[in-house]
């Protein structure tokens, strides 16, 4: 097949992907590959020689879009992975044409960045100062931006320069969560050289809030043993059941004790747009740091996460390190993003972040998210009103966590059966859930983040689940 011209191919392309959006609704949520075409892409040989963009496109139309992840449709209701926002992915293609290094210097997507990161903090209501914060891939990587950003203020006030001198003579610093608190704050952890062990985890209460007298219990206990409490990782949506921690009386409490308050907003933080359940995060503003995804709620195509601090000058002691040749004072004297985080050549993220937001609107995101919000409350009420169900926890923000239970059945062959469900639905093809353990109890975990979903997706997603149970322990009664 003969080359098309790049103009042609990339209409092409175009109409490939707006049928595949346009089919998406329509079809089975995820289905397990075929073993053969599975293999095709595994065993792939490496070309000796070039494919024409017109081979190209079809091989991507027959062997890649075929076999979606899922989480464009709207029954997809699988960990946090959100639909792609149609702004974003238009905006993708522009900003991969354009190919820049967003390290920094006088070019749009610097300043672009830039105002995107401050959009972000004006959505959540974070406090935002030119430079305090920049995107990156995700949430795990904010979270080790701003946890070291922790670190270097804690050494610095008792005298230590941790980048000099590294933890070497340093006390042992110490870090509180709760049980509930994302992975990612434990993995920053190790790779900062803190330590896991220097995670305290304190106990949470009936809702899964870190309990704030348990904290306070704990940074004295570890202050009387010569440790030195420098950090409180908190919540605003854990990802089990979407419970927001308390963040006034943290504040409070870190404020007392000089702790850095960091908050992970990775899927929840934007909840506070909802003006339904926006109480819930009252004193997120006093945070120190915040990391949360805009490739999450708001459906920006990944990746892409943010990370905003309230201190600009902490996060450039924190990582500066600027060779001669790059040495850079444009845009009001703040430097490259480069000096703000671990990246040198940084992907152009925000152009997809600004498409998506101004596309939508702070009122057309704020409807999007308060509408998944309510129909999360709409879950919950359908569980609990259903004898062969149980909902596990109260619904927060859009994350509903339940379980089957048929009369009859012991505790662990309830586990046994909760356990095997998720997958069971998945193959069925008609609704996307995922599992998890709640209290030692396995759980299903429905995360509502598509605003296309509507009451008829969930009632279909529970059909799905009864149906599931039934074929798994054979009693046809569970339909």
């Amino acid at each position: 097949m003969s080359e098309l011209p790049f103009r042609e191919a990339a209409r092409a392309t175009a109409d490939l992907v707006a049928d595949y959006l346009a089919a998406v609704p329509k079809g089975p949520v995820w289905q397990p590959m075929e073993p053969a075409a599975r293999a095709r892409l595994l065993d792939a040989p490496l070309p000796r020689t070039g494919r024409p963009l017109a081979e190209l496109l079809a091989g991507i139309a027959t062997e890649v879009m075929p076999a979606p992840m899922g989480n464009g449709h709207p029954r997809f209701f699988g960990w946090v992975n959100s639909a792609p926002a149609p702004a974003g992915v238009l905006a993708s293609l522009a900003a991969a044409a354009m190919n820049p290094s967003s390290a920094g210097g006088d070019h749009a997507d610097v300043h672009l960045e830039r105002a995107v990161v401050r959009w972000i903090a004006e959505l959540v209501g974070f406090p935002h100062s030119p430079g305090a914060g920049l995107l990156t891939s995700g949430t795990s990587m904010a979270t080790i931006v701003c946890l070291a950003a922790a670190r270097g203020r804690a050494a610095a006030r008792v005298g230590h320069d941790v980048r000099a001198e590294g933890l070497s003579g340093l006390p042992p610093l110490v870090g509180y969560v709760s049980g509930e608190t994302h992975s990612c704050v434990r993995k920053a952890a190790e790779l900062l050289g803190l330590g896991s062990r220097q995670l305290r985890v304190v106990e949470a209460d009936a809702e899964g809030r870190l309990d704030v007298a348990a904290l306070r219990a704990a940074v004295a206990q570890d202050r009387a043993a010569g440790r030195l409490p420098f950090l409180v990782a908190a919540s605003a949506g854990t990802v089990n059941t979407g419970a927001v921690d308390r963040f006034e009386p943290i504040a409070d409490l870190c404020a007392e004790q000089g702790l850095w308050l960091h908050i992970d907003g990775a899927y929840g933080a934007f909840g506070v747009l909802d003006p339904v359940i926006a109480h819930r995060f009252a004193g997120l503003e006093r945070a120190d740091s915040l990391a949360l995804d805009p490739h999450k709620w708001l459906g920006v195509p990944v990746d892409c996460g943010c990370a905003l601090v309230r201190d600009a000058g902490q996060l450039r002691e924190t990582f500066s390190l600027v060779p001669s040749y790059l040495r850079d004072e444009e845009a009001g004297g703040l430097g490259w993003f480069s000096e703000y985080g671990t990246e040198q050549t940084r992907p152009f993220r925000s152009l997809k972040v600004w498409a998506t937001i101004a596309h939508r609107g702070r009122d057309g995101l704020a409807a999007d998210i308060a509408h998944c919000t309510e129909l999360a409350r709409r879950l919950g009420e359908l569980v609990e009103a259903d004898p062969g169900l149980e909902l596990l926890a109260p619904v927060a923000t859009s994350i509903v966590a339940f379980r089957a239970r048929p009369a009859e059945l012991s505790p662990s062959e309830l586990n046994a059966l909760n356990q095997a469900l998720p997958l069971a639905v998945q193959r069925r093809g008609q609704a996307f859930v995922t599992g998890t353990v709640l209290g030692g109890r396995e759980a299903l975990r429905a995360c509502l983040l598509n605003a296309t979903t509507t009451e008829s997706d969930l009632m279909l997603l529970l059909d799905e689940v009864r149906a599931a149970a039934a074929e798994l322990t054979g009693r046809q009664d569970l339909v």
